[in-house]
């Protein structure tokens, strides 16, 4: 039996008098690569930042490892380990990419494997490596995302978030990245990965979650995988539920 890593559980969020999440639970066991996927503005990244202590839930809670970080600080839930990667990679414009990457590791168990974790970070992203004194605001978009997830790499992650990474991005991007991610797993990094392609997510995940307004509307395994028609139906409101 898999061991839960992550526990969100019976998770209500909102913004002001706005609710988004109604009751969601979902999991993620230790080593396990889960996908998210679903319309747009039905839950998904809020409940990344609930995750994440960016949003505190007015219900529900939120357990990483066993302890309860449900009302911990965003810089508290980082230093155990779950780091979240937001959509639009929160850059500071006018510093260097090596800067940038150097800074991320501000967490005293990050500190730690710095200078190992920056090599690992060059060696996923040739680029960035090739940019290292290359202002953020300079980068291109696909540039950008890869010192996101650099950022979030260099936080010693246990487990991370990666909300919408190839958002915007060209299929060859698209496709680096899609890499990347699966290198990232396969170093033995747990994920949970949001993205609206259903078919990227099945190639790099091990179960997916349908979340439809607020809720878990379905989730999916390898061995249920839906077909092409299945998925658009799932989008577009055909198929019966």
């Amino acid at each position: 039996m898999t061991t839960s890593l992550l526990e969100a559980s019976h998770i209500y969020a909102g913004y002001g008098e706005v609710p988004v999440l109604r009751d969601i639970t979902v999991h993620v066991g230790a080593g396990e690569a889960v996908g998210m996927f679903g319309p747009n503005g039905h839950g998904k990244t809020t409940l990344l930042r609930t995750i994440s202590g960016l949003l505190r839930p007015s219900n529900g809670t939120v357990h990483f490892d066993g302890d309860d970080v449900t009302i911990a600080k965003p810089s508290d839930i980082v230093g155990r380990g779950l780091v979240h990667a937001q959509q639009g990679n929160m850059l500071f414009g006018d510093m260097g990419v090596a800067e940038t990457l150097e800074l991320a590791a501000f967490k005293p168990r990050a500190r730690a494997g710095a200078k190992a974790a920056l090599e690992r970070v060059y060696a996923l992203f040739p680029r960035l490596a090739e940019r290292r004194k290359q202002l953020a605001r300079t980068l291109s978009g696909g540039e950008r995302q890869m010192l996101s997830i650099g950022c979030a790499l260099m936080c010693a992650p246990r487990l991370l978030l990666l909300d919408e990474p190839t958002l915007g991005l060209s299929p060859r991007l698209k496709e680096e990245l899609a890499v990347a991610i699966g290198e990232i797993h396969e170093s033995g990094i747990p994920l949970i990965l949001v993205e609206q392609d259903v078919e990227f997510l099945l190639s790099l995940t091990d179960r997916l979650y349908l979340v439809e307004h607020g809720e878990v509307a379905r989730e999916i395994d390898q061995a249920s995988a839906p077909d092409h028609q299945e998925i658009m139906d799932m989008y577009f409101g055909t198929a019966a539920t």
